[in-house]
């Protein structure tokens, strides 16, 4: 029993010194794909994947996924437990199930870990959600979100997604063409930046505001600095 307990004891140590290194790698080399890439690869679909820097990229992308995603970006650790208390009371009251995920989770999720739900991957992303908040900062977490998410069929990142949907760099997007890109994020499959329907558009309209009080506000301070 002694002996399964020190084994124990040690993978669990190689688990976190393995975890540490592959964050702290990524604070300066930017992840080459992530398991979802992956996964569409593997079913035979066509990536469209192109690292921008954050500085070469408009404004407007962090200000609008910071008001369609996480207002509190720049104050919380990488969990805004009150947008959580809200999604749970929203979700006890029926209707549509909402997330209180925040961007730092989103990344955490989309850079290191695979799709799914269980107890144990959402344990693995609150560890990696800590890790890459306290290693790589707010500018480099923002950075990556915006480079590894979903945005379309094979399409990830927010300079591929400009490119698919408007035929232009991602620093040449206007406001509301950002609040496109950022309404179609919780279904980037079934929406269109390009073409939105009704919904999206006026979601869209919604977020470009929100954008617009990011700005005026300095609520994105902590991306710049």
């Amino acid at each position: 029993m002694m002996k399964l307990l020190k084994w124990l004891m040690k993978a669990v140590l190689v688990l976190i010194g393995f975890t540490l290194l592959w964050t702290l790698a990524y604070r300066w080399i930017n992840p080459p794909a992530t398991f979802i890439m992956l996964r569409d690869r593997v079913h035979g679909v066509a990536v469209k994947h192109e690292w921008v820097g954050l500085h070469e990229m408009s404004r407007h992308l962090p200000r609008a996924v910071i008001g369609a995603e996480d207002a509190r970006f720049c104050e919380h650790r990488g969990f805004d437990f009150e947008a959580i208390e809200k999604a749970m009371e929203k979700n006890k009251a029926g209707g549509k199930v909402r997330g209180g995920s925040t961007i730092s989770q989103q990344t955490a999720k989309n850079a290191f870990l695979w799709p799914g739900r269980t107890v144990v991957r959402k344990g693995v992303e609150a560890w990696f959600t800590l890790l890459i908040e306290f290693i790589w900062g707010k500018p480099r977490i923002m950075e990556v979100y915006l480079n590894v998410a979903e945005l379309g069929r094979g399409v990830y990142g927010v300079e591929a997604a400009s490119q698919h949907y408007f035929n232009k760099s991602a620093k040449k997007l206007t406001r509301i063409e950002a609040a496109r890109l950022a309404a179609i994020l919780p279904q980037p499959i079934k929406r269109d930046a390009a073409s939105p329907g009704r919904y999206t558009n006026r979601y869209a309209n919604r977020i470009a505001k929100r954008a617009r009080v990011v700005a005026n506000e300095g609520i994105d301070a902590c991306v710049w600095s």
